[in-house]
């Protein structure tokens, strides 16, 4: 559903299900009904003008739920929160470092939920209802939606170790300038993950230990072992960004060796060739009285002492270890 920035509304009727509805259901809506989940597109003009005169919300939240840009955190404010979320971008054409938002109203009767890019997460929550297995609390609303968007970075962290183990074992193969690049957008991908994950795990510390009457037991037990996998996956991407930071380092190694060796070579080359060069420029002026000019045998006999110089220079660099 997409009525005029209405995404979803549903009434949640405490056995796993839902009951979806519209405007004219939102209106209408009374807490003995049960918990609600209103999703909201925020760029369009009715969820403002809602959120601005019938919610019931204060002017700083309502500001926060219209936000273009924000921080995964969480703000208490009275018996609710305002919880700012981010989950990977997997929309097709799409980088999953380029992270979307959802932001959301919390209380004990409400969830109301704002986003302007789709997140797979809120059609996990929707597939729950239709399958009776939703949430039947606003506590545990968040804690699933918290684990649906969690769950999907796992993916994406896995997918760039997975690119950085290949290039790794492209490394040890060949040592080409391409890895360069390849191992800087590794380092990219994860470093623009990082930064929004670490704030994110700030939030879901904050979500879990702050005394919320709507969030049991059960509902703060599940935000934990969420917690805990955001975690790992934040300490998988610094373990990758490392990872990326000394493959650069041995890879800027070898392709240092690789120019340090050819331009010995050439050095030895040209060491070689000097003194032949001065020896060939020095009888090739055009001038009298140069040596063996009316000799026949004058050329071959040049032609031996160029290979004696060239044999007496290789001798003496293989003794200083030159060679």
């Amino acid at each position: 559903m997409a009525e005029n920035g209405l995404i979803y509304f549903y009434i949640m009727d405490g056995d796993g299900s839902a009951q979806e509805g519209g405007w004219q259901e939102i209106e209408k809506w009374l807490p003995e009904q049960g918990p609600c989940w209103l999703h909201l597109d925020y760029t369009a003009s009715d969820p403002e003008k809602w959120l601005a005169e019938k919610s019931g919300l204060d002017e700083a939240t309502v500001s926060a739920l219209l936000s273009e840009e924000s921080r995964p955190r969480v703000s208490i404010i009275d018996k609710g929160a305002l919880i700012a979320l981010r989950g990977v971008n997997l929309s097709p054409n799409s980088e999953p470092e380029d992270m979307v938002a959802i932001r959301l109203w919390v209380d004990e009767n409400r969830i109301i939920s704002t986003r302007k890019r789709k997140l797979l997460s809120e059609n996990d929550i929707i597939q729950s209802f239709i399958d009776n297995k939703g949430p039947k609390t606003t506590g545990e609303f968040i804690s699933d939606l918290a684990e649906h968007l969690i769950g999907r970075i796992e993916s994406t962290v896995q997918n760039i170790e997975d690119g950085l183990d290949d290039l790794e074992e492209q490394l040890i193969a060949t040592e080409s300038y391409d890895l360069r690049t390849d191992l800087s957008e590794i380092r990219r991908e994860a470093i623009m993950l990082r930064r929004y994950l670490n704030p994110q795990k700030e939030a879901m510390a904050r979500l879990q230990t702050d005394r919320f009457h709507w969030l049991s037991e059960n509902n703060r037990r599940h935000l934990r072992e969420t917690n805990d996998n955001l975690i790992r996956y934040t300490e998988d991407l610094d373990s990758i960004r490392d990872r990326a930071a000394v493959a650069q380092e041995q890879l800027a190694g070898k392709l240092s060796e690789q120019l340090n060796s050819r331009m010995y070579i050439l050095s030895l080359v040209a060491a070689l060739f000097l003194p032949l060069s001065f020896l060939t420029g020095l009888l090739g002026i055009n001038v009298a009285g140069i040596p063996g000019a009316e000799a026949e045998s004058a050329f071959w006999i040049f032609i031996l002492i160029l290979a004696a110089a060239v044999i007496t220079q290789i001798i003496i660099f293989k003794r200083k270890k030159w060679l």
